[in-house]
């Protein structure tokens, strides 16, 4: 599969392509192509170290439109319309939105714009497009934890039966880590919810890498 990760350099983007260019093709995306090259090669190297199979193609967040079959949107969700309005060719596209919006005071809250959720912001924004939401709550340091599996459940939402299928096998082809169908994309506020949540709990409990885990 041809994934493309617009937003690709930053800590979250950075760990999906270590994960997923195991065994996928990974078009790492940025607005400056030189910091897509730069992710790039310190990712091929991580990988390179480890012995392990990796497929990475730097290039610019279009770049990652025009080339992939799958896009991941891995960028602050306050940076959304802005990203999109720079692109074109979307259109027909699966789109995963792995964006939790929230803002911190004394502690972190869920704070979802007039859509209900930035899934669904997506989704207004880019309504020929097959949005789904994944991948919103793994602990952003376990990412990049190449020594050590990810185990958690990944909700998945989505209007489009057939993009909510690709993105679970794509879920499910990564590590350890298990897809659960959870809906239409009209779940997708809860799911995105729980990351603040779990955030909190790591920080008040003194825990680290806090995840969700259904069975």
């Amino acid at each position: 599969m041809k994934v493309g990760i617009i937003g690709g350099t930053g800590g979250i983007g950075q760990g999906m392509a270590l994960r997923l260019s195991q065994n996928h093709t990974v078009y790492i995306g940025s607005r400056l192509e030189e910091k897509a090259q730069a992710a790039c090669e310190m990712c091929s190297y991580a990988l390179k170290v480890l012995g392990l199979p990796f497929d990475l193609i730097p290039t610019t967040n279009q770049g990652v439109v025009d080339q992939a079959d799958v896009v991941v949107f891995s960028i602050p969700a306050e940076n959304l319309e802005r990203t999109i309005e720079s692109l074109q060719g979307l259109e027909g596209k699966t789109i995963i939105s792995l964006m939790n919006p929230m803002v911190r005071a004394d502690f972190f809250k869920y704070n979802p714009p007039a859509e209900g959720s930035a899934a669904q912001q997506l989704q207004k924004l880019l309504p020929q497009s097959k949005v789904v939401a994944a991948f919103n709550n793994i602990p952003a340091g376990k990412w990049q934890k190449l020594s050590e599996p990810l185990d958690y459940t990944v909700c998945v939402c989505s209007d489009h039966a057939d993009a909510k299928t690709e993105v679970m096998e794509l879920v499910n082809s990564i590590s350890e880590l298990k897809a659960l169908d959870a809906g239409p994309l009209a779940v997708s506020p809860y799911v995105e919810a729980i990351t603040p949540l779990v955030i909190n709990i790591a920080r008040f409990s003194k825990k680290r890498d806090v995840g969700v885990y259904f069975k």
